[in-house]
Parts: structure tokens; C-alpha cells; sequence
């Protein structure tokens, strides 16, 4: 039986995972539609357009494209219990959604669009980081720091697959690499539990499908 004291902390914790949901599924929507707009201005909104050739045009964009995709994934904030780790999710979140503007306004100029199959990566990595967030606010800050490692890790390598001359992609994918790692360093200073290494080798074949995938379609 609930005492007194419990219930009005128990209505309370139901009315923040209802607002919290409500804020979720709204950017869901945003994230889905392509209508999310970013908070700080574009790295490479002071770069000149360089002259690609087609084959240049469409690997990098097919690159942009993948990272495009990374980002529509990230979704952990949701279940956080501890107040100060919610925020810390909720300000990496408005990187990401930075992020994923950044991504959105590159594709269209370099002439091409999404993964058309974003709708089942965001389902996937919602159900991902609903897990574990409900494995505890530790477990869910280790997911965090495994994923930015391994995010940190592809970028660094886009950086070095984009073309030479296509410094507007090169200027947003470095400027993302360091956003990962500090909210990689972020969720480790906060707490980390390390996830098991059969976890750990799990996401990483997961994001060598999305990448592969997601570059071609």
C-alpha cells in the first residue's frame, strides 16, 4: 500500500513521463518530416561551394546521408529519473538536433535527400534508448558514452572519405565529431557504467548496417 507521502511523488513522476512522451513524440514528428531547426549557426555557412565532380557529389552526399541518419537515432533523454542527468540529455539533444538541420540543409544542396528507411532507424533507436533507460540512469549514461566512442570513430573516418575539396562537409562533420565527444565525456564524468563487451560489439555490427545501408539508400 502507498503511503501519503509516496503518492503525490508517484502522480508527480507520471505527469513528467507524460510530458516527457509528449515532448518525444513531437520530436519525432519534426525529426521525421525534415522540419527541425538548429540553434546555432551552420559551420560552414561561411565556406564557398566547391565544384565537385558527379561521382565526388554524390559519395559525399551519400556520406552526409549516413550521418543524417546517426543523428534522426539519437534518442535517450527520454526515461532519465535523476533531474541533472535529464538536463545534461536534454542539452546533447539540442546539439543533435543541430545536428540534424546541419545534415538536412547539406543534403539539399548537394542535391540529394534522407535514408528514405529513417522512419525505421528512429523506431529502432527509440526502442534502444527506452531500454536503456528503464536499465537505470547509469546504464543508460554507459550507452551513451559507447555510442558517441563509436560515433567519434565514423566521423573521424568521414572526414577522411570526404572530397578533398568539399570543405562545407568536412567543416560540419568536424564540428559534430567534437559535439560527440564532449557529450561522450560528459556522460562519463556523470557517472558511466561501462556496458559489456558483448553489448558494445552488438551496437557496433548494428551501426555497420545502418552506415552501409543508409549510404545507398
Amino acid at each position: 500500500m502507498k503511503t501519503t507521502r509516496q503518492a503525490p511523488l508517484l502522480f508527480r513522476y507520471h505527469v513528467r513521463m507524460i510530458d516527457s512522451l509528449i515532448i518525444g513524440f513531437d520530436r519525432a514528428l519534426r525529426t521525421l518530416s525534415g522540419t527541425v531547426t538548429s540553434t546555432r549557426p551552420s559551420p560552414d555557412a561561411y565556406l564557398q561551394e566547391a565544384e565537385l565532380a558527379p561521382g565526388e557529389r554524390r559519395h559525399a552526399a551519400a556520406l552526409m546521408r549516413v550521418n543524417h541518419t546517426g543523428e534522426v537515432c539519437a534518442a535517450q533523454a527520454l526515461v532519465a529519473r535523476d533531474p541533472a542527468i535529464k538536463e545534461r540529455f536534454a542539452a546533447a539533444a539540442r546539439d543533435e538536433e543541430d545536428h540534424l538541420a546541419w545534415t538536412q540543409q547539406r543534403l539539399d544542396a548537394l542535391g540529394d535527400r534522407p535514408s528514405l528507411l529513417n522512419p525505421l532507424w528512429y523506431a529502432g533507436a527509440f526502442m534502444i534508448g527506452i531500454a536503456a533507460g528503464f536499465a537505470g540512469d547509469r546504464t543508460n549514461l554507459g550507452f551513451v558514452v559507447e555510442t558517441e566512442r563509436q560515433v567519434e570513430e565514423h566521423l573521424t573516418g568521414h572526414i577522411d572519405r570526404l572530397p578533398a575539396s568539399d570543405a562545407k562537409s568536412r567543416a560540419l562533420v568536424e564540428q559534430m565529431r567534437d559535439d560527440e565527444v564532449r557529450h561522450g565525456a560528459m556522460a562519463l564524468e556523470a557517472g558511466a557504467t561501462p556496458l559489456p563487451a558483448p553489448v558494445r560489439y552488438l551496437m557496433r555490427r548494428a551501426a555497420d548496417v545502418m552506415r552501409a545501408v543508409a549510404y545507398r539508400i
